[in-house]
């Protein structure tokens, strides 16, 4: 019964647009702009969001890092060293025995050579002292041989694994297994390379972002004895600490007893940084979603402006056809098959524009993604959001056209002019 009903209505309302294509192409304007920056905005955010989360997923959700914090000068890093000896491997003897649940853990020593042969063809690769455990903790795939052993830390063995993009920026499309890599004034064997990680870029510490493809990884031993630049610095001092715990709810907890045992150990300078990649997770999805609400905010201001047009079309409208209203009403059309006339008009063109404004939107954020560069993701709910909003407009700015023409007098109606 409902059916048979709101068919000749349905069929009614789509003559009517037809029949003026012109006006209810430019009503509909509103909502296919405002559909495709809505659907265009979330693909963006939700774009560079995968990276971010890419990034901080790298680092490992178990893991806990300390950074040693760089002085921004020659004299403060003289005065920090008077109250503070900074990192070292006495201090993350300290953490292992106090702190419980420790999975795997590994200093590190990083610093950029000041020599390299052969010569990069890009930027210089960052030479990363680490023990073999980093392996599991960062996540590493070994594409060709071995990481670094137990053995060549003890031994402090003059050998290298290399990132992917190390390799391609020191031997380009050359095999680099068995070649030797010239790090300052020591010649390493190359043992091992890492395969290529999709999320490259990192920054901890709030540090400068590195490529996590282009590095050299040496045992942590060798970094110190045999790579250091200056001979005067402490053999047991380090510039970073990597924990891994059971679960990424451990993280947090773990991170205050460690801030505790270093703020006593470093008598309180401020002279290293605590990085919680599921606190940074976390946060960042909190982030994401105050921005996606913020974006869908501004682009509905498209959509509030596409439903004031479809009111004042629909209202023109009702003047225009009130003859017709009368006509209705005086062969005994009811009340509210006015309103439904009128509303599945409205709600028409909402749909129409919504399914134009979906189609744009997509279209939109892939050019976006292919002219500027970005990563773009359009995801289902964005586009069913913006339709259904486009919709709830549609029907919402038709409700007063519909009750003012079902509210017409027939008696009037039919004597209009």
């Amino acid at each position: 019964m409902i059916t048979r009903d709101v068919l000749p209505t349905l069929t009614m309302g789509i003559d009517n647009l037809f029949a003026h294509k012109l006006r209810s192409l430019l009503t509909m304007l509103g909502m296919i702009f405002g559909v495709a920056a809505v659907v265009a905005m979330l693909s963006i955010g939700a774009g560079a969001q995968q990276q971010v989360m890419a990034v901080i997923e790298s680092m490992g959700v178990r893991n806990l890092i300390v950074e040693s914090r760089p002085a921004p000068d020659q004299q403060a890093f003289q005065r920090l060293r008077q109250v503070s000896a900074g990192l070292s491997l006495a201090d993350l003897r300290v953490i292992q025995s106090t702190l419980d649940g420790v999975g795997a853990s590994t200093a590190r020593k990083r610093f950029t050579p000041s020599k390299l042969i052969p010569k990069p063809f890009a930027d210089t690769p960052t030479v990363f002292g680490v023990e073999p455990t980093f392996q599991g903790i960062a996540g590493l795939e070994i594409a060709e041989g071995r990481f670094i052993t137990r053995e060549d830390d003890a031994a402090a063995a003059p050998v290298a694994v290399l990132g992917e993009g190390a390799r391609i920026a020191l031997f380009g499309g050359r095999t680099a297994l068995g070649e030797h890599v010239k790090v300052n004034e020591q010649w390493l064997r190359v043992v091992g390379v890492c395969g290529s990680l999709i999320s490259s870029q990192s920054s901890s510490g709030g540090g400068p972002a590195e490529d996590r493809n282009n590095m050299i990884y040496v045992p942590l031993r060798t970094a110190i004895l045999r790579l250091e630049d200056s001979q005067s610095q402490r053999q047991d001092e380090i510039d970073g600490i990597y924990l891994q715990m059971p679960t990424a709810d451990a993280t947090v907890p773990a991170s205050r007893v460690v801030r505790r045992l270093l703020g006593e150990t470093h008598h309180g300078a401020d002279d290293f940084t605590m990085v919680v990649p599921s606190e940074l997770l976390a946060e960042q999805r909190r982030t994401q979603r105050i921005f996606e609400l913020v974006m869908v905010a501004i682009a509905s201001i498209s959509l509030l402006v596409g439903g004031i047009g479809i009111m004042n079309i629909m209202l023109a409208s009702v003047l225009e056809r009130t003859r017709e209203i009368g006509v209705r009403r005086a062969v005994g059309a009811r009340r509210r098959e006015i309103i439904r006339q009128f509303l599945l008009e409205a709600t028409l063109i909402s749909c129409a524009g919504g399914i134009v404004g979906v189609v744009a939107g997509v279209l939109l954020s892939w050019i976006i993604g292919r002219l500027a560069g970005w990563t773009t993701v359009v995801s289902l709910v964005s586009i069913v959001l913006a339709f259904s909003v486009s919709v709830a407009i549609g029907l919402v700015f038709g409700v007063y056209p519909a009750r003012k023409a079902a509210t017409l007098d027939p008696v009037e109606a039919l004597h209009y002019e």
